[in-house]
């Protein structure tokens, strides 16, 4: 392959474009030393000499998510969130309007000041110390990352333990528990705003402007309806573009964290949706005071994402909810 043609494809990478699983299974990104293809869940750490970790799941050979968390990073986020079915990213890396969405991420604005959501580095960056693997199994795998939040030249101002785990299901769906510990090292103050916790940005197929649909627990559909309702999880689901795969996304809160009497402002936290394919389960932009961080203080979160083929009844969304808040 030339590597002009290589680069063209690489960018399909950075648009949300079926080309992802091509660059991937073509053997381009693959790890070092002729390992064999297994036909079960597996996970490596690309070699980061330059600072730029990425930790890269399979399922048979074939890509289901990376974990990309660089250094020029403005923050860490997962993409491809590959489809179970159709091998398609469920989620956009970047696309208009707002290509500061990262597919799967995690950040906030307004904090201190800086912004760990948007805009340029210098406003703020979430940095990731070191990414390693956890546990892996023939149907999970584990990442685990430790991040600091500051401004360049500047003393952090907090830092988050993460821990991501992903499962195979048998009808070939799978789930990605977010575990989040963030810890202010400074007295922080997080003002009110849109831009918060964690975040997907779908692709445009699956989203009600492109064609696919909205959907919350609670049966309301499309962004009027479910936006600032509160909501066990929220989904958005269609048919994929030029097949006729119906897959879907998901992502489903926790009752239990964060701790509601120690955080009043997140019981029965209400959505930030949009109907281009955003979505955050968030208080920020309805509370009407700031949510103060004295140092030393932390909020644990938990999220679970659901990657399904079908429709939202056949995944079983209500029943993965039931499960996940036993935990």
């Amino acid at each position: 392959m030339q590597r002009r043609d290589f680069l063209k494809l690489t960018g399909g990478v950075l648009t949300g474009s079926v080309l992802t699983s091509q660059v991937l299974q073509a053997g381009a990104l693959t790890p070092m030393g002729g390992e064999v293809a297994e036909k079960h869940i597996t996970a490596y750490i690309v070699d980061p000499k330059n600072g730029d970790y990425q930790a890269y799941i399979r399922r048979d050979n074939m890509p289901l998510t990376v974990y990309r968390a660089g250094v020029h990073q403005k923050y860490p986020y997962f993409y491809p969130v590959a489809g179970p079915k159709s091998g398609i990213s469920l989620t956009s890396e970047s696309s208009q309007p707002w290509p500061h969405h990262r597919s799967l991420f995690f950040g906030l604005d307004r904090v201190n000041g800086g912004n760990y959501w948007q805009d340029v580095i210098a406003r703020g960056q979430i940095v990731s110390q070191k990414v390693k693997l956890g546990n892996v199994t023939e149907t999970s795998a584990e990442i685990i990352d430790r991040c600091l939040w500051s401004q360049p030249g500047q003393d952090p101002i907090m830092e988050d333990q993460r821990l991501f785990t992903l499962t195979s299901l048998e009808n070939g769906d799978y789930l990605m528990d977010a575990e989040i510990t963030m810890k202010s090292l400074v007295d922080v103050t997080v003002a009110k705003t849109n831009h918060g916790l964690f975040g997907v940005r779908v692709a445009h197929d699956i989203s009600p402007v492109g064609g696919g649909n909205l959907l919350n627990s609670e049966g309301k559909a499309g962004e009027q309806a479910t936006y600032g309702q509160p909501a066990r999880w929220m989904t958005f689901y269609g048919k994929r573009a030029n097949t006729d795969i119906t897959e879907g996304i998901a992502v489903l809160t926790h009752p239990k964290f964060p701790d509601t009497e120690k955080f009043p402002t997140f019981k029965d936290c209400p959505w930030f949706t949009r109907d281009y394919g955003n979505c955050s389960p968030m208080p920020m932009n309805f509370f009407d005071q700031p949510l103060v961080l004295p140092q030393g203080e932390s909020i644990s979160l938990k999220y679970r994402v659901v990657a399904y083929a079908g429709m939202p009844k056949d995944a079983g969304l209500d029943r993965h909810w039931e499960d996940f808040s036993e935990k």
